[in-house]
């Protein structure tokens, strides 16, 4: 086992073929992420006008509580994965795949049934949502343990054409909840849909999941998948968090507003969501190939989600409101208030991802859960702090204000990792 930062030298590929290889990813990643983007856009936007504000609070509860359960599942599956097996040989990699893939399914088994029992016990308007996205987490979480996987082999096709075929399935689901009309059947449609998509992962990958792996795999990745555990829950529980006070402090129809604004600048929060699958495998590739070059890579990533972020505010800004109502319906005209917060907020976490996915590469998990932890107890503060002064608005001024500050800090953390690393140092790619 090597120290953290510390990794055994590989031979480096060609400056040319390297650099098409990088495009080639990169595009394909690109494409992945617009078929995600496009699918998630498409339920909230769907989801908020069939539902209307209040409705759609309760299921943006549910959608924050499957962001903190996926997130468990990527810090002890699918990130040690990414950060140790990109560009391992294939037997390896297909190994590694059955456990990761074994362990994201344990996950979503084990998670799922404790949010089934809260959902009935719970009951009212909440509990249904809850009972369903408990039933259908299995699936959920291992339909993302694939995109993992493809982007590790930098088999990016494979990882769109994964998620084209649940949007695609998500078609004749989300028209059948429509007719039903309440929250449990959207999250069961959408459930049942990335459940379509994950099956389909084993006939591409030709793995079957080993659940029975799931103890090897984390007694093996336990110096890196606990740390990353804590840090991925510390993020997505921020969120839930929020949502769960603002709901609380302002009413559940501050939560939905909040998600409407998020779903205006989805393009990017869905990239950001789903970073990790690209950004953390080429960081590692452009580490061992070229290390003194990270730094000046994970600016440019970061810089350029953060102008593209800023940019597409801008527009936001411009739509005419019978635009917004065509979108959003009831949820638009609370929603357009945030739209400049969210904007800032937006533009800060893609910088800061810059950062984190260069933490990431590093195998500097120690100085990547510092930065999380005070980015997420800012998140939370400035969140909740400006929902009691100023309501919604106060509430999303504050996260962006925090989440600017945690990008700082993303930056301060890699800048020192850079400088301790050993000039002669690349990184490390499991073997077995």
């Amino acid at each position: 086992m090597t120290a953290e930062g510390e990794h055994p030298r590989t031979t480096a590929a060609p400056a040319g073929s390297a650099k098409r290889a990088l495009l080639g990813r990169l595009s394909w990643g690109l494409a992945d992420q617009a078929a995600s983007s496009m699918s998630n856009f498409a339920v909230g936007i769907y989801v908020a006008r069939s539902l209307g504000v209040t409705a759609f609070g309760v299921f943006s509860l549910a959608w924050v509580t499957y962001g903190v359960v996926l997130n468990v599942s990527r810090g002890l599956a699918t990130d040690p994965l990414v950060v140790r097996f990109s560009g391992a040989p294939e037997a390896s990699w297909r190994g590694a795949v059955a456990r990761s893939s074994g362990t994201a399914l344990g996950v979503g088994t084990a998670l799922g049934a404790a949010c089934l029992v809260v959902g009935l016990a719970l009951g009212g308007r909440v509990g249904p949502a809850f009972a369903c996205l408990g039933v259908m987490l299995p699936g959920l979480l291992l339909q993302d343990a694939w995109r993992f996987s493809f982007f590790a082999a930098g088999a990016g096709r494979k990882a769109f054409v994964n998620d084209l075929v649940w949007g695609v399935a998500l078609v004749p689901a989300m028209v059948v909840a429509a007719r039903v009309g309440s929250v449990a059947a959207f999250v069961l449609a959408w459930g049942a849909s990335a459940a379509v998509a994950a099956a389909y992962g084993c006939l591409q990958s030709g793995i079957r999941p080993r659940p029975a792996g799931a103890r090897g795999w984390l007694s093996e990745q336990r110096d890196l998948g606990y740390r990353y555990l804590v840090e991925n829950v510390s993020l997505s529980g921020a969120s839930q968090l929020r949502a769960y006070g603002l709901g609380a402090i302002v009413g559940v129809g501050a939560v939905g507003a909040v998600r409407g604004a998020e779903l205006l600048m989805g393009p990017f929060l869905a990239v950001l969501m789903g970073l990790s699958l690209v950004t953390v495998p080429e960081a590692a590739r452009v580490l061992r190939r070229a290390p003194d070059r990270l730094g000046t890579f994970c600016l440019l990533l970061g810089g350029g989600q953060a102008v593209g972020a800023l940019c597409w505010g801008g527009a936001l800004l411009l739509m005419p409101d019978r635009f917004g109502d065509l979108v959003l319906g009831a949820v638009w005209h609370s929603a357009a208030q945030l739209i400049v917060p969210i904007t800032l907020g937006v533009a800060g976490a893609g910088l800061g991802t810059g950062a984190a996915a260069g933490l990431r590469a590093l195998g500097a998990a120690r100085r990547s859960l510092r930065s999380q932890l005070f980015a997420s107890v800012c998140y939370v503060g400035g969140g909740l702090g400006g929902a009691v002064l100023a309501g919604t608005v106060g509430s999303a001024w504050g996260a962006a204000a925090a989440t600017v500050s945690g990008s700082a800090v993303w930056w301060l953390q890699l800048r020192s990792a850079l400088r301790e690393r050993r000039p002669d140092s690349v990184p490390e790619v499991r073997t077995s």
